[in-house]
């Protein structure tokens, strides 16, 4: 497409489009990396639900399922970080994206081996630590995006432009964007390109529990919370586990019993197993605006389209 094609993160990834898919935790299987790679996004796989051989195993299957690039989310707090990092040059992945911790840790590595490094990050400060890495490009994700977040609670329409100021390498732009209307604002605020969660959450291929993706269609505004800040902060539905949450905070809570509530794969328990009482829905406030399951490639048609005709009406405003 001629709106991309002089592109930073077209090009950076040799991708149609400058959407990323994010590489959410028990969501981001082979099948929807695949999927939107397919559809000229990129496709990230979610490291950070997976054990080494697993991730080995989505790997090789997203290679067999699509022949365009395709990139590793890694949380670098996880452990069998080492494991999974030779898994990744092992395998031949050219693309990786870490999250929560230093890029300086693992950076040179993966440059050394040929891999385009991205981390993602929820402030300037931590904008130019990356760059300074020698990472590639830098997801700045804002306040508004599920999952764990961003401590400063800055919401993306003032991140982009904040880090944009500082930033030479490639921006991308995370957080609150589910539509090719917020694709658009998100450009030109300064990013070069978007990275969407919770969208791809509610697709035919995303790896997460039909009845969580559900839910998600179901939500509303004000149906999300980010909480936990004293552990790691996360963006939640509200739901009985949720509840169990706030009602705890009344009491003013350790961090250990705020660990000891949290226990062990709750995550995993809410969204891929689906236990929508006392599991773990983690997704962000754009849910507000998904309303139906779609397949991941008409996700990313759909965005496209709604961005060219929004660059069109504002060519029309203009004259």
């Amino acid at each position: 497409m001629a709106l991309f094609e002089h592109n930073r993160i077209t090009q950076l990834y040799n991708i149609q489009y400058p959407i990323i898919q994010g590489g959410m935790i028990w969501a981001s299987g082979w099948r929807l990396a695949s999927a939107v790679s397919n559809a000229g996004g990129l496709g990230l796989l979610g490291a950070g639900s997976m054990y080494p051989d697993v991730l080995r195993e989505h790997i090789q299957k997203c290679k067999k399922a699509t022949d365009k690039p395709f990139g590793v989310n890694v949380p670098m707090l996880y452990p069998n970080i080492e494991e999974i990092m030779d898994i990744i040059v092992e395998e031949g992945v050219k693309i990786v994206f870490t999250s929560a911790g230093n890029p300086k840790t693992w950076t040179p590595f993966l440059k050394e081996n040929g891999i385009t490094v991205t981390h993602v990050v929820s402030s300037s400060k931590f904008a130019l630590k990356s760059q300074d890495a020698g990472v590639h490009a830098v997801v700045a994700e804002g306040f508004e995006a599920g999952g764990h977040n961003g401590r400063e609670e800055t919401t993306t329409l003032t991140l982009i432009p904040i880090v944009k100021e500082k930033l030479e390498i490639p921006l991308i732009a995370a957080g609150g964007i589910g539509t090719g209307k917020a694709m658009l604002a998100a450009m030109v605020l300064g990013a070069d390109g978007v990275q969407v969660g919770s969208r791809f959450v509610a697709t035919d291929e995303a790896s997460s529990h039909i009845e969580f993706k559900k839910q998600v269609v179901e939500a509303k505004e004000g149906s999300t919370k980010l909480m936990l800040k004293e552990l790691a902060p996360v963006r939640l539905l509200k739901n009985k586990f949720y509840e169990d949450l706030e009602e705890l905070y009344t009491t003013g809570p350790t961090v250990e019993e705020l660990k000891t509530l949290l226990g062990r794969a709750r995550a995993k328990r809410g969204m891929f197993e689906g236990d929508l009482v006392e599991g773990e829905l983690e997704i962000g406030q754009v849910s507000a605006l998904i309303h139906a399951i779609k397949p991941a490639a008409t996700v990313v048609a759909e965005m496209v389209a709604e961005f060219e005709e929004s660059v069109v009406g504002l060519d029309r405003y203009r004259s």
